[in-house]
């Protein structure tokens, strides 16, 4: 097999000391403490802020927060945001922050929210999509989780009292899937890369035990206001899977240990914004999350009892 990925033996998968050396190659390239942190210290009078954990790479640098309601509406149901799962994928993070600053307040006479924007505190600094061990968190939802940002999470998820109605995970899918991560995956498993196509558009990822079809239509006509939706590949496909109606595309979610699968919400959905579109800037992959956020959440509230 010839060599794609500077780390590791081509055909063979990673050793502690491949692993070693690619966490050695990464290198921090912006700030959690300036970009995020400092952002929750300012909430809205309808909100508190909680920490749940901490990385243990360093925990004082990488403590793990959420956002909830100041005040639990007895009886209305919970509804999760989550951003930041790949820390790589910016606007998960910026656009759960930016929902919280100018829509958020508006919700919480109806539901309870909980608002974890940045899960991967370490990813979002290194701009990677993996944690310091080399694992994926969004693969990682599973019991006893080897990832300690998906345990903490769940862990977190599992302390609130009451019932989910929503969960949506914010992502984004870019080009460097395709030049870094991929190839990468394909590496440290010891298996060959075959190249794959980007889209070029915003989708969402529904689920394929429950994938609540005008739910995902709701939110896709929502984002198709600010940025535009990807289409289908030759094949009729999005990263190789499906397109099943404009938009979207199906993943069984607990059974691949996503984070859109940690709750038993009825509506769930990941959202998958492109910023590496001649189209698109960081404002509008923004703009985008928020305008999928606002979209979820007004169909699950106008259906909850339907």
């Amino acid at each position: 097999m010839d060599r794609f990925y500077p780390i590791g033996t081509p055909g063979q998968p990673w050793t502690d000391a491949d692993k070693a050396a690619w966490l050695e190659s990464r290198t921090v390239q912006r700030s959690y403490r300036q970009q995020v942190l400092d952002r929750l210290e300012h909430l809205d009078a309808a909100f508190t802020r909680t920490q749940y954990g901490a990385l243990s790479i360093d925990p004082s640098r990488y403590p793990l927060f959420a956002v909830r309601n100041a005040h639990i509406v007895q009886g209305a149901p919970w509804a999760l945001i989550t951003g930041g799962v790949h820390g790589y994928e910016t606007s998960g993070v910026q656009g759960a922050l930016s929902f919280l600053d100018t829509l958020a307040a508006g919700y919480t006479e109806r539901l309870n929210l909980l608002i974890a924007p940045c899960v991967s505190p370490w990813g979002y600094e290194v701009i990677n999509r993996w944690n310091p061990q080399a694992l994926d968190p969004n693969r990682s939802f599973v019991a006893n989780s080897p990832a300690e940002e998906s345990a903490a999470l769940i862990e977190l998820v599992g302390g609130i009292d009451g019932p989910f109605l929503l969960h949506i995970d914010l992502h984004e899918t870019t080009d460097s899937d395709e030049n870094e991560f991929r190839p990468a995956l394909a590496a440290r498993d010891g298996k060959a890369f075959e190249p794959g196509l980007i889209p070029d558009g915003f989708y969402t990822v529904a689920d394929s035990d429950n994938p609540q079809p005008q739910f995902q239509s709701a939110i896709v006509a929502g984002v198709r206001a600010v940025t535009h939706i990807a289409p289908p590949d030759d094949n009729g496909q999005i990263i190789g899977s499906d397109v099943t109606q404009p938009g979207v595309i199906r993943y069984p979610f607990k059974s691949l240990g996503l984070c859109a699968g940690v709750t038993d919400a009825r509506f769930t959905t990941t959202t998958e914004v492109y910023p590496d579109s001649d189209k698109a800037t960081p404002e509008i992959c923004n703009a985008a999350q928020v305008a999928a956020t606002r979209a979820a959440l007004d169909h699950a509230l106008a259906h909850a009892t339907a």
